[in-house]
């Protein structure tokens, strides 16, 4: 998986990522500084992985909202989840 993460559109956060790594000695310190961008490459490769079932959490899931609001909300997720599954050895 080390090689998709600097595929596609999350090639410069897995850079920005490392370079902070490289600047900010290990520990609490780092994992303050760093989180950001730990989230977003996160994120990212999550979306480039998973791209509509990505969305559909993005959306349906981005506020509180009606019974059935969320319950589409757990389904997204867990859509994404078996998405995601595939991807694992």
């Amino acid at each position: 998986m080390a090689g998709e993460a600097t595929t596609g559109g999350c090639e410069k956060l897995h850079k920005a990522l490392c370079e902070c790594h490289r600047r900010v000695a290990s520990g609490p310190v780092r994992e303050s500084v760093c989180r950001h961008l730990n989230r977003s490459l996160a994120e990212c490769l999550v979306a480039e992985a998973c791209p509509e079932e990505s969305e559909a959490v993005r959306s349906l899931c981005s506020s509180g909202g009606t019974a059935l609001k969320r319950s589409q909300c757990q389904q997204a997720q867990l859509s994404l989840s078996v998405c995601l599954s595939s991807h694992t050895s």
